[in-house]
């Protein structure tokens, strides 16, 4: 009995299941088209109005946060809801394209230019349009910064947002600079641009109302007055924040747990989401700690562009408004921005025990001198492992190892100067906090990779070159996580019953590369157990990394997984 319990616990140490000779799962089916029943969805100029979508989902704040901290966790301890290995991963380890993710510096070269640019085309940008007069159309409801909406003359609708009086520019440069991060990694962010506007170049349709946390008002010239004075200016040009309306017709914020009962495309949990759960370690690198479910969107994209409420279409799921990045406010209790939540009862708890007397790292918290607009955004005591956001984020709480370690991988991707061209299109005025920001920066980027790419091997792009080289890039020595004596590089091939040490080449940028001998396959199926191979490379600093691969003799090898251990 006790034999069968130990090998039931450990499994008996039986061998992993093969992976299936086939190609790696790279497209999701959440892009699909499906057709949705209609409902009412009446509006003042047209009563009768139906909406083949969706149901729109309004996200409350005071809710959520509420829910997050007390019921929602409490719930998942009672329930014993362990955590697992997310739901949507290839068997390369990684996420395939979806309607949440699409793959890009993680899979392919960017320009500077197109990681500056954000979401934004050359066609989006507001800068020849500036002079030109602008149409407002809308008052922005709720949050935290002023705003309106424009309609600019052949550029479309542009939400415009102020910074604040106490930290001028940083919100507008957070905004830009943290969408352009977001969009670079792999989400769906809004186009954000600097813009700088007259007020009399600003037209404001009459009538205009707005509700702000329940109140409703005018949105007047008394208003719209407040907003420019919020803003910083240069003479009488007022600086702002320009996002592009997005496409598609909006259905509310997502949950980052749970699915859509009305979405047949949404059949994996949000918090088993490998992209959702490693965006955690995003959120840390640029200090976005207003990482929530309201700054997101659901967007129903129509087949029928026309008619945004027809059916068939499908979701497409944005990040919005990273604009709380980079240093929020800068009074004192925000000392514990990263570390703690906002209303964070272990926390108390502790303190109530002993007294208060254990040191915390908000304790030695303090403004950078000649930086201060950024509160204490900095490299000190930066901890990713423990960095947290306002409140539980029900996809954060479970980040594994792996999940993080592929955002790690991403992170790893940009370099110094890519990071320093996002930062400038931030538009400082001062030179001298594009430098303090890209410094940051990079150096928070450092202390993620070093802790992340450590562990689980952080050898990535696998693939198999003509002259029959298995290939990779070591991304731990390539962005130098480590020093470069600590590189110390073995492999080992099983395949064919025999086990053989394969001599290996690093190279530069990271690049290191195995020669696979060949198995005798004459007249055996392609899928045959004796055509696999298992190579498993070492680079002295972490784990190693087992390659799968199927020997098809004349054809090459064919790589069709690989493991991290």
């Amino acid at each position: 009995m006790r034999l069968l319990l130990l090998c039931g616990v450990i499994g008996c140490a039986a061998e992993p299941k093969p992976f299936p000779l086939r190609a790696p799962f790279t497209q999701d089916t959440d892009l699909r088209l499906v057709s949705l029943p209609c409902h009412p969805d009446p509006s003042d100029k047209e009563p009768d109005r139906v909406a083949c979508t969706p149901k729109e989902y309004t996200s409350s704040y005071r809710w959520d946060m509420i829910d997050n901290l007390t019921f929602d966790r409490s719930s998942r301890a009672l329930s014993l809801d362990l955590t697992s290995e997310a739901a949507n991963v290839n068997s390369f380890d990684e996420v395939p394209d979806s309607a949440w993710f699409d793959n890009r510096i993680g899979v392919r070269p960017m320009a500077i230019d197109e990681i500056a640019a954000g979401a934004c085309k050359p066609a989006d940008s507001l800068q020849e349009a500036e002079g030109r007069t602008w149409t407002i159309d809308k008052g922005k409801d709720n949050g935290a910064s002023l705003g309106f909406r424009v309609d600019v003359p052949g550029k479309g609708l542009y939400a415009l947002k102020s910074d604040t009086a106490d930290q001028p520019e940083r919100n507008s440069a957070a905004s830009v600079i943290g969408a352009a991060l977001y969009q670079a990694a792999g989400f769906t962010t809004s186009c954000e641009q600097i813009v700088y506007v007259k007020r009399s170049q600003l037209v404001l349709k009459p009538g205009l109302k707005v509700i702000s946390y329940g109140t409703r008002y005018d949105f007047d010239e008394k208003a719209l007055a407040k907003v420019l004075q919020e803003s910083t200016h240069t003479g009488e040009l007022a600086r702002m924040q320009a996002s592009k309306w997005l496409p598609g017709f909006p259905i509310g914020p997502f949950k980052y747990e749970g699915t859509r009962d009305d979405d047949p495309n949404d059949i994996i949990r949000h918090e088993d989401r490998r992209e959702l759960r490693g965006s955690r370690l995003l959120a840390a690198w640029m200090g976005h700690w207003d990482s929530k479910e309201q700054n997101s969107m659901d967007l129903w994209m129509a087949a029928d562009a026309k008619h945004s409420r027809s059916s068939p279409g499908f979701i497409r799921h944005c990040i919005l408004d990273t604009s709380d990045s980079l240093g929020q406010y800068m009074d004192p209790g925000q000392t514990r921005s990263g570390h703690s939540y906002q209303y964070d009862f272990a926390d108390m708890g502790r303190d109530f025990i002993t007294f208060g007397m254990i040191e915390r790292p908000w304790d030695r918290a303090k403004l950078t001198p000649g930086h201060e607009r950024f509160g204490y955004f900095s490299t000190r005591d930066f901890d990713p492992e423990r960095w947290v956001g306002a409140y539980p984020n029900p996809a954060f709480l479970r980040m594994t190892e792996r999940d993080a370690a592929w955002m790690a991988r991403i992170i790893a991707r940009f370099s110094v100067e890519q990071i320093r061209a996002v930062v400038a299109a931030g538009q400082f005025s001062n030179p001298s906090d594009t430098d303090y920001i890209t410094d940051v920066l990079v150096a928070r980027q450092h202390t993620i990779l070093a802790r992340y790419l450590t562990r689980l091997s952080p050898i990535a792009d696998i693939h198999v070159e003509p002259d029959g080289r298995i290939c990779g890039v070591d991304l731990a020595r390539f962005r130098g996580a480590v020093p470069v004596e600590r590189f110390h590089y073995d492999a080992d091939e099983r395949g064919g019953g025999k086990s053989v040490a394969l001599p290996v080449t690093p190279g530069p940028d990271g690049a290191v590369c195995v020669m696979p001998t060949r198995l005798a396959v004459d007249g055996l199926a392609d899928d045959a157990a004796g055509r696999r191979v298992v190579i498993r490379l070492r680079d002295g600093v972490a784990g190693p990394l087992e390659i799968h691969a199927y020997d098809l003799g004349d054809r090459g090898m064919r790589v069709v997984g690989i493991t991290r251990n």
